[in-house]
């Protein structure tokens, strides 16, 4: 282990030898995790994710570059403004859509350790490097210094103070937005109540597209593009650029106001995020403890077993078991708002692509060709969490493990929950698509029912083998730390994407012999084929769950 000791508190090692200790042990740490076989291959799905970011955070690097070069290079000084704009806007709003995908570690949990107030604002403010945003934001920052250093050497210096200005100017903001974020969904409703408007905010936004086309197209689109940099001239994205349109131009004394102003605002970032963290440096601490409740009235046995069932039908066990399900997904306000998201998507998209008059493609795509690429959409979301069934177990998962029950019940009752939600979200979006442009032909509509099947039943096997072999713990209500394990991740991508290539082949296929019912008669083989591979594969599962009953409770009970 790492020597963490008073020394740092007494006047021992300073702020950087603080840092350089705390470094070491978090190695020390993750060099650990990686002993147990899960967290490696964990960090393999991890590293194929990466490959792929890489790609696209390197291809944007180019990009940014050649319009910094072609900016100083034609004189067109002004795209800056877009250049620095684009990347403030992703820096500071891209965390919001991926949170829960960043770095699990909270900094808070440093005040363990006997560190400075100055070692840890360093800390905190240099955690804010460690996301993903903050990674593409810098390298398109520089890419921007290098394409202006390729085209007028000359103008590099005065370029690289604006963009290490601009840097550090957008990992204070988003520390201190982080962290009054943080402060203001320390409650469970509030976060659900946030995160949905956030939702229904970001789909509306889509059926803007109409309006922005007509006031940025034709003869309103000049003043309407001078109104609008006009309102967001006083912001930092357009400080930075018009610092450097004033250094490329000459105009040394508007060059240094806007970098002035640049400096204003990182002083002014700075002074509330060190408020911040020393209010939790001092120990402030955010739950949301119940508050004191009546307590509640003793019911005997029979008195609730007089109450309807609604599950009576099933074996107690599976009964149980959804009842149980039921109750975490009223409980799960996060899992409650996205399903809105469906629906949802089926307005937006079959505005833009099918109906009457699509605002995107303009030409109609027939509802033949729309409903099954839709409905395959739709899998691909809804599908996900399968592959991480037990996530809000918790303890809980040991009473699988004590109750006189067999396992293949509580994968049962979890997959006809899931399916449940399936068939509901379909029906609703089916019945959306009915009014928006009409159902497909009979065979293509009997064939999409009959490979949502084959899709669904032949996932839910490997779903279940996923979750026992690859469990990964979630918290109600929380935003951030929300994403199953690597593997399950690239898992369910691979399986879906096969499924898919399977299917379109198969839909394509009656095209192209001209039988329109030799889709519906493939699928329904395949449907009834992967059923019984799923009832059979239970018991197969059920000996997995036993394998893996030491990794399931310890990884779920954290």
């Amino acid at each position: 282990m790492v020597d963490v000791t008073l020394t740092g508190a007494t006047g021992g090692p300073g702020i950087f030898a603080q840092i350089r200790l705390v470094a070491g042990l978090r190695w020390r740490i993750l060099r650990n995790l990686m002993r147990v076989r899960n967290s490696r291959l964990d960090i393999i799905g991890l590293i194929f994710a990466a490959i792929f970011a890489g790609a696209f955070v390197i291809g944007l690097c180019w990009l940014f570059g050649w319009g910094a070069y072609f900016s100083v290079s034609k004189g067109r000084f002004d795209w800056f403004l877009l250049l620095f704009w684009s990347i403030g806007l992703f820096w500071q709003a891209f965390p919001l859509f991926v949170a829960g995908f960043g770095a699990p570690f909270e900094f808070r949990t440093l005040l363990r350790f006997p560190l400075r107030f100055g070692a840890f604002y360093v800390i905190g403010l240099a955690y804010g490097l460690a996301d993903f945003a903050a990674i593409c934001g810098a390298g398109w920052l520089l890419s921007i210094a290098v394409g202006v250093g390729i085209a007028r050497l000359a103008l590099l210096p005065q370029v690289v103070l604006v963009v290490v200005l601009f840097i550090w100017m957008n990992i204070t903001l988003e520390r201190l937005l982080s962290s009054w974020l943080e402060r203001l969904l320390a409650r469970r409703r509030t976060r659900e109540l946030l995160f949905g408007l956030f939702i229904l905010l970001s789909v509306s936004a889509q059926f803007l597209r109409p309006a922005i086309i007509h006031y940025t197209e034709g003869a309103h689109a000049p003043v309407s593009l001078q109104r609008l940099v006009s309102y967001l001239s006083p912001f930092p994205p357009s400080l930075a650029g018009a610092a450097v349109i004033a250094a490329g131009e000459g105009h040394w004394l508007q060059f240094l106001t806007s970098v002035g102003s640049l400096l204003i605002y990182i002083l002014i970032l700075s002074a509330l995020l060190w408020r911040r963290f020393d209010a939790q440096y001092r120990g402030e601490e955010l739950s949301e403890t119940s508050a004191p409740a009546k307590a509640a009235t003793y019911q005997s046995p029979a008195a609730t077993e007089r109450k309807s069932d609604p599950f009576g039908f099933l074996s107690p066990q599976l009964g149980a078991i959804l009842a149980k399900e039921v109750k975490y997904l009223v409980r799960n306000g996060f899992v409650l708002i996205s399903l809105l998201m469906p629906p949802l998507l089926v307005l937006l998209f079959s505005s833009q692509f099918a109906g009457k008059h699509p605002s995107v493609t303009h030409t109609r795509i027939t509802p033949d060709t729309f409903f099954p690429g839709m409905m395959g959409y739709l899998i691909l979301m809804l599908m996900t969490p399968a592959y991480n069934c037990f996530a809000y177990e918790s303890k809980g998962i040991r009473n699988y493990y004590t109750a006189p029950i067999r396992f293949r019940d509580v994968l049962l009752a979890k997959n006809l929950m899931h399916a449940a939600i399936l068939t509901f979200e379909i029906a609703l979006a089916t019945t959306l698509l009915s009014i928006r442009i009409g159902l497909p032909s009979v065979p293509v509509l009997t064939a999409t029912i009959l490979a949502l099947v084959f899709a669904v039943a032949s996932q839910f096997a490997i779903a279940d083998w996923v979750s026992l072999s690859f469990p990964r713990k979630l918290e109600y209500g929380s935003m951030r730390g929300q994403r199953g394990s690597g593997v399950s991740v690239w898992i369910a991508f691979g399986v879906q994407i096969l499924l898919a290539g399977i299917c379109t082949v198969i839909l394509f296929a009656g095209r192209w012999t001209k039988n329109p019912w030799l889709p519906a008669e493939a699928f329904a083989a395949l449907a009834v084929a992967s059923l019984g591979g799923y009832f059979a594969a239970l018991d197969a599962l059920s000996n997995v769950a036993e394998k893996k009953k030491e990794v399931l409770i310890e990884t779920l009970s954290k």
